[in-house]
């Protein structure tokens, strides 16, 4: 099982992107991505900040994504 690199939001939605999301809205710090198969994700981006890992792993299954697929759009 590979290990999540450690991202920021920023990082994270520039990935998620390349997978096919488009950010819908941003409330406050929370960027609201959707796919065009209906996927959707809610990505915090705060300042200087890393996504914990607990985190990271609940956007990575609410994107139905798996860790390699997303560490490959990292590329």
């Amino acid at each position: 099982m590979a290990k999540l690199a450690r991202l920021t939001g920023q990082q994270v939605i520039a990935a998620l992107k390349k997978a096919g999301f488009e950010i819908l809205r941003i409330k406050g710090s929370h960027h609201f991505l959707r796919h065009s198969d209906g996927r959707s994700v809610v990505v915090p981006v705060h300042r200087g900040e890393i996504i914990g890992p607990g985190l990271m792993l609940k956007i990575l299954r609410d994107c139905e994504l798996e860790r390699e697929e997303f560490m490959s759009l990292m590329k």
